[in-house]
C-alpha cells in the first residue's frame, strides 16, 4: 500500500528494476503552525483575532533509491497551503512561498486570496566510492554561511555539486559548487529584485525564507564556492574552518572549536565576511570599496545527563564592514537577516545578533520532565549600535515539545522588546503564542 503514494515520484526513480524497488524509502510529515500576536503598537489587534494570526499547512515526501552498489537517488516533494483560512481565520501566513491573486469576498492583502505552492525540493544522485562522496543535484546543505532551514513549515534548498572524503583518519573534508538557491534572498520575486512583489515585501509572513513559488534562481551574484575541513582527532574537540567564494559578490571564512567533555560545553567561533567591490548588494545598490566584517562568539555551558542542559553565551560583530554574518540563502539579501550560526541566536527573531555592529548574549536551560516532555526557556539580547543605527532587541523564550507516536507536538511562548532610540516611534513589544504540529512518517 505504501508504494501507491510514490505516484510521479516514484516513477521518475523506480523505474522497472526490482532490485531499485526493494531497496527504495519513502518517508515525509504533514504539518500544521499556528501563531498569534499581542503587541503594543497602535492600533494592534487582539491576540487570538484573525488579524493577528498566522498559519500554515504543508506537505513533504521524499524518496530515495540505491539504483546501483555505491550509487543513490533522491527526490523531493513540498507543497504549503493555507486550506484557506486566510478568509477568516488569519491574516498571515508562515510561508513566502505563496503567492496572492485577486478573489471575490477575499480579506487577505486588500482583497486577494493566497495561493498554494508546489515544487521538488530535492533531486539528486550520489555515488561513493574509495571514502568520497559525490552528490549532486537539488539538495539540503549544512555549512555555517550556507544552509538549510527548517524552523518553518517549509524548507529553502540549493542546487549544488558537493564532495566529501573522509580519508583522513578523523577528517572530513568538503567542496561544494552551489549554483542555484530557492533562498528568500535569491526570490526574483521581490520587490528588490525588481519583481512584482511578494509576502514578505507586505510583511505578511512569519518564516518566509523560501522564495515565492519555491522558484530556484542564481545564488548570490554568480554561485558560490565553498571549501571545508572538519577534524576530531582529539575526541573531545571538533575544529572546523570554512572558505567562501561568493562570485563577483563577497569572500568569507568561518573558523569553530566545539568541546564537549564529561558534560563540559565550550565554544569559539570566528568569522569574516568582506563584500567584492562592485558588487550588487539588491536593496543596498551596488557598492564601491568597503571594510570587512569581522565577528567573533563564545559559549559555556554544562550538560547533567537526564536533567539539564545550561549554556551561556556571547558575540559582537563589529560595525566597520557592510555585510553580516547570516545564511547567505536567506534574509532580505546574503548575510543579512536570514538565521545564523552564532551560539547566541535567538529562538525566532532572526537578523539581529548577525547584524553589523551587534553585540549580543544569550543564555539558555534545556530540561526532560515527566519522561518525555523537552522543555526551553531562553533569554536572548542584541544591543545594535552604528553610525547609522541604535537599536536593541531582546527576546524571551518559553518552549514546551512531547511526542505522541509518529506525531510531534510544541507550543512555544514568545516575548520581545524592540527599541530603536533613532527613531522610539518604532519601539514595540510583543508577545506570541505558537503551536507546532507535525506528523512524521
Amino acid at each position: 500500500m505504501r508504494l501507491t503514494k510514490l505516484s510521479l515520484i516514484a516513477a521518475m526513480l523506480i523505474g522497472s528494476t526490482a532490485f531499485a524497488i526493494e531497496n527504495t524509502k519513502v518517508s515525509g510529515n504533514a504539518k500544521l503552525y499556528y501563531g498569534t500576536q499581542d503587541s503594543d503598537a497602535t492600533n494592534a489587534p487582539d491576540m487570538f483575532s484573525k488579524d493577528s494570526g498566522y498559519t500554515n499547512f504543508s506537505a513533504h515526501l521524499g524518496l530515495t533509491t540505491d539504483l546501483t552498489k555505491g550509487i543513490s537517488a533522491g527526490v523531493g516533494a513540498q507543497v504549503v497551503t493555507t486550506l484557506g483560512v486566510e478568509h477568516n481565520l488569519v491574516s498571515k501566513v508562515w510561508s513566502n512561498a505563496h503567492t496572492v491573486a485577486g478573489s471575490t469576498g477575499a480579506s487577505f492583502a486588500g482583497g486577494a486570496q493566497v495561493d498554494s505552492a508546489m515544487w521538488m525540493d530535492e533531486v539528486w544522485l550520489a555515488g561513493s566510492a574509495f571514502d568520497t562522496t559525490l552528490k549532486i543535484g537539488r539538495q539540503t546543505l549544512d555549512t555555517p554561511l550556507a544552509f538549510t532551514e527548517t524552523w518553518g513549515v517549509d524548507r529553502n534548498t540549493f542546487e549544488a555539486v558537493v564532495l566529501i572524503n573522509q580519508s583522513i583518519k578523523d577528517t572530513t573534508l568538503v567542496a561544494t559548487s552551489i549554483g542555484k538557491s530557492n533562498g528568500s534572498a535569491d526570490d526574483r520575486a521581490s520587490l528588490r529584485e525588481g519583481g512584482a512583489g511578494n509576502l514578505n515585501d507586505i510583511s505578511a509572513t512569519a518564516a518566509g525564507y523560501v522564495a515565492a513559488d519555491g522558484v530556484f534562481s542564481t545564488f548570490g551574484s554568480q554561485g558560490t564556492y565553498a571549501f571545508g575541513v572538519v577534524n576530531n582527532s582529539i575526541k573531545p574537540l571538533t575544529l572546523q574552518a570554512w572558505y567562501y567564494d561568493m562570485v563577483q559578490l563577497a569572500e568569507a571564512y568561518w573558523l569553530q572549536a566545539d568541546l564537549n567533555m564529561d558534560g563540559i560545553l565550550a565554544g569559539v567561533q570566528y568569522v569574516n565576511t568582506q563584500a567584492d567591490t562592485g558588487a550588487n548588494l539588491g536593496s543596498l545598490g551596488v557598492i564601491g570599496a568597503t571594510k570587512d566584517t569581522s565577528a567573533w562568539s563564545a559559549m559555556l555551558g554544562y550538560d547533567m545527563k537526564d536533567v539539564v542542559k545550561v549554556k551561556a553565551a556571547y558575540s559582537d560583530v563589529d560595525e566597520d564592514g557592510l555585510l553580516g554574518v547570516a545564511n547567505t540563502a536567506t534574509g532580505s539579501v546574503a548575510t543579512l537577516g536570514g538565521q545564523s550560526k552564532l551560539y547566541t541566536e535567538m529562538r525566532w527573531n532572526y537578523g539581529y545578533v548577525s547584524a553589523v555592529g551587534a553585540e549580543s548574549f544569550s543564555l539558555t536551560a534545556e530540561a526532560t520532565v515527566a519522561g518525555d516532555i523537552a522543555l526551553l526557556a531562553g533569554y536572548y539580547n542584541a544591543d545594535i549600535k552604528t553610525a547609522a543605527a541604535d537599536k536593541e532587541m531582546s527576546e524571551i523564550a518559553l518552549t514546551a515539545s512531547k511526542k505522541f507516536g509518529p506525531l510531534d507536538t510544541s507550543l512555544a511562548l514568545i516575548f520581545a522588546d524592540f527599541e530603536n532610540s533613532l527613531a522610539p516611534a518604532n519601539d514595540v513589544k510583543t508577545t506570541d503564542v505558537q503551536v507546532y504540529l507535525t506528523y512524521n512518517f
